[in-house]
């Protein structure tokens, strides 16, 4: 294999119109990219972009500093066909979140007068669910969370996404400078919809004017983002040094990119349609198809994959049986819950994910998809699965993955390896366990009766609740063979 061309950025425009929350893999591999590549079309020098980590590991902040502010994405079609990017859209970078003495960083006051500057013109967010507080199952803000405790105790030291938004948005309703626009990047339903839910809640506990100004004036579309990011591995970073690129900071990612983004923009925004960006008046379609189709295959994977001892997605995906569930699940389960705009071809699409899934450059470890079931499992399964049930119809793939999931949450695979439960509700889920763990019916029952996840209407389904059983026993008793055979 020849060494890729490697595209340079762009030198640094040291303009900033937009503020990103959420310094993470996926935004630099995602949106950064597009804006690279925008600028490199255009020359526009507008749209820099000052991202900021709000809770994780202050070391990432320091090595993009460390490095000017640039970085490598190898983007892999496969392991044969790579294209490598040198980023350098993004001009700042910040920590909001506490040091290791327990203080909140300084960057914290930094990074709310960029955002309240009126040279901010759009935020855009990747602070995955449970970054906005928002009770998966109901959608309301979570007002017992200790950090939405402590943004309503002291607005103006705001330790969550929704307060600082809501801060920024007070400073500049202050000072008489027009509202931001708001772009949720997160895989979530209505995100857009749901930002401006926890936004407005968290506000009205603050200032009932300040919350219908918001309400009224800031535009918060919709968006859905499509790209495989896996976490890095010491592999990738050596793949990365056979082809001349020493970057602690790169990230690698499937070739693969789609952004669909609801045109509500009240401050202006890139030309992004030139790089493939679906401007659109309704994302809800294509975000409902990515989530169903996509990620809730991506859940199923990873949870029964998880226990069976399988590590990748590839892994997964090279298993016969676990391809055929995918299928099924997104033509027989997800798809039918679906309505798209005429010409889109639901059978075409689930083919494409699973050749995407098969794309064998990509590590994608099931134990990072399966991070935070209880914030995904709602619009992922549970939502479509409720629409089913409603209609008359069995969701039996779904009713296998709850249990999966289930079983996941004990913290160790069928064989008895141990593996972390990392979800912000995995102690509750270890006392199910203790409790319940030597009766599947009670441990279940008690599952399905979790009403901040499950929709009560699902959970009152009795023949979905025996699905869930019958499946958690047979991956109990005869591990995964005999949990799909009882498909």
């Amino acid at each position: 294999m020849m060494a890729p061309e490697l595209i340079e950025a762009i030198p640094k425009s040291g303009q900033m119109g937009i503020v990103h929350l959420g310094l993470g893999a996926f935004h630099r591999a995602h949106q950064a990219v597009y804006l690279e590549r925008y600028r490199q079309r255009s020359g526009d020098g507008e749209w820099g972009v000052c991202s900021a980590n709000l809770r994780s590991s202050v070391g990432l902040v320091d090595g993009l500093r460390a490095a000017g502010h640039r970085y490598h994405v190898a983007e892999y079609a496969d392991s044969e066909n790579i294209t490598l990017r040198e980023i350098g859209v993004i001009e700042e970078t910040l920590f909001s979140g506490r040091d290791g003495a327990g203080n909140w960083s300084r960057d914290r006051e930094v990074l709310l007068a960029r955002m309240a500057s009126a040279d901010t013109r759009v935020v855009t967010l990747t602070v995955t669910e449970k970054g906005y507080f928002l009770n998966p199952a109901s959608g309301e803000l979570k007002v017992d969370d200790p950090m939405i405790i402590g943004d309503i105790a002291s607005p103006q030291q705001p330790r969550t996404a929704p307060g600082l938004l809501v801060e920024a948005l007070a400073q500049r309703r202050e000072a008489g400078i027009a509202p931001f626009t708001v772009l949720s990047c997160d895989n979530m339903p209505d995100n857009g919809k749901r930002t401006r839910q926890a936004v407005v809640q968290l506000a009205e506990h603050r200032d009932a004017e300040l919350a219908s100004w918001i309400a009224s004036e800031v535009a918060f579309p919709c968006s859905m983002v499509d790209r495989i990011v896996p976490a890095m591995t010491d592999a990738d970073f050596e793949r990365l040094a056979a082809l001349g690129i020493s970057d602690s900071n790169a990230v690698v990612c499937e070739a693969f990119t789609q952004w669909v983004v609801e045109d509500t923009f009240s401050q202006g925004r890139p030309d992004w349609e030139a790089e493939g960006v679906e401007m659109v008046a309704d994302v809800a379609p294509f975000e409902t198809m990515k989530l169903r189709m996509l990620n809730g295959s991506h859940s199923l994977l990873a949870y029964i994959g998880a226990l069976a001892g399988i590590e990748t997605v590839y892994d997964g995906i090279n298993h016969v049986e676990l391809r055929a569930l995918l299928r099924r699940y997104m033509l027989e389960e997800a798809a039918p819950t679906l309505e798209m705009p005429e010409g889109i071809d639901l059978d075409a699409y689930a083919d494409s994910l699973l050749a995407r899934f098969a794309n064998d450059s990509l590590r994608h470890r099931l134990q990072q998809i399966a991070m935070d079931g209880s914030q995904k499992l709602p619009q992922r399964w549970l939502s479509g699965a409720k629409e089913r049930s409603a209609a008359g119809q069995t969701s039996p793939c779904v009713a296998l993955g709850m249990a999966a999931w289930i079983r996941y949450t004990a913290g160790h695979d069928l064989q008895g390896n141990s593996h972390r439960v990392d979800d912000p509700l995995a102690k509750r889920f270890a006392e199910l366990h203790q409790t319940y763990g030597r009766d599947p019916s009670a441990l279940v029952a008690a599952y399905l009766a979790m009403d901040d996840v499950v929709p009560s209407a699902l959970a009152q389904d009795e023949a979905f609740a025996q699905a869930v059983l019958a499946a958690y026993q047979a991956l109990s008793h005869g591990g995964l063979s005999e949990a799909l055979a009882a498909l």
